[in-house]
């Protein structure tokens, strides 16, 4: 297997047998994703790898929502080739593709100038919290909310809330989502008005998306989040949660410690418009799928 620097890089389509050298491109740095992880992100989305005479050595996806919006993420390029600008190259591919597209992305700060230079522009920012060490308290809800199981009729809700409050048509990812994960609804007299999912992810499992309506202690999903976190003491579980979501110290008081903050960019969102999802609608995303699909 070569390593010289000056293999000739070719780029092509992204297809589902790049999986296990994409796969092995996380590993090499240390990303928690599975295989399966990577299955599941390929699954809905598209994209662009780099190659040499060694094999992959460069991966950029992006995930349509809709017809106006769509996101970017799992940019990688082996440690061994970094420098040379495959990761421009890489994401020029991945943008001709989208277009005029609204689009979103999380941007390391190692990234951050680079998409930048692409048009990209900083709107927030978004907290890993992870753990195994939690004790979650019972959170009280409003009278006549309840949290139930989630039921098969719940489906068109589901993307309806999710939609409203990420602000990205979920008709495509939830469906899928859903087939992959175990999920709690939040009930009011009947209507369900808030939901978290729970599935594997990485070392261990994630929560999210988690959508509720919004209130200035987020006590709704902050119920939500206690609910799988009860069920689950003792495994290692990760949530991402918009920075100005209110739940960074309460989830590190739980024994949920923040380990990474990551800056939130769009481009071509009008500058005279919210950039992103819920902060006008009645509910609001306060837990994310992941940090690629957001």
């Amino acid at each position: 297997m070569s390593d010289s620097i000056t293999d000739p890089i070719t780029y092509r389509r992204f297809t589902p047998d790049d999986i296990a050298a994409a796969h092995a491109l996380t590993v090499e740095l240390k990303w928690p994703h599975r295989a399966d992880d990577w299955r599941f992100v390929a699954l809905l989305g598209e994209g662009f790898v780099a190659e040499d005479r060694s094999g992959v050595i460069g991966t950029a996806l992006c995930w349509k929502y809709g017809a106006t919006s769509a996101s970017l993420g799992m940019v990688i390029v082996s440690p061994a080739r970094q420098g040379r600008g495959i990761g421009r190259q890489l994401m020029e591919r991945v943008l001709d593709a989208l277009g005029e597209r609204v689009t979103f992305l999380h941007a390391t700060p190692a990234g951050q100038p680079l998409y930048e230079k692409l048009g990209f522009r900083a709107i927030g920012t978004l907290d890993q919290h992870q753990g195994a060490a939690f004790q979650p308290p019972l959170v009280s809800l409003p009278p006549g909310e309840r949290l139930r199981p989630l039921g098969s009729s719940d489906t068109a809700r589901l993307v309806q809330l999710a939609s409203q409050a990420s602000g990205l048509d979920r008709s495509d990812v939830l469906p899928v989502l859903l087939d992959a994960a175990d999920g709690i609804a939040l009930d009011r007299d009947g209507e369900l008005i808030g939901f978290a999912l729970f599935r594997r992810f990485g070392r261990g499992f994630a929560i999210g998306p988690v959508v509720a309506p919004a209130s200035e202690d987020a006590s709704r999903a902050k119920a939500l989040i206690s609910h799988w976190l009860a069920l689950n003491e003792g495994v290692f579980v990760r949530i991402d949660t918009p920075g100005d979501s209110g739940l960074t110290e309460w989830l590190e008081q739980l024994g949920l410690p923040r380990v990474d903050t990551v800056v939130k960019m769009v481009r071509h969102a009008p500058l005279d418009q919210p950039a992103s999802s819920g902060d006008n609608l009645r509910c609001l995303q306060y837990g994310i799928i992941n940090q690629a699909i957001c």
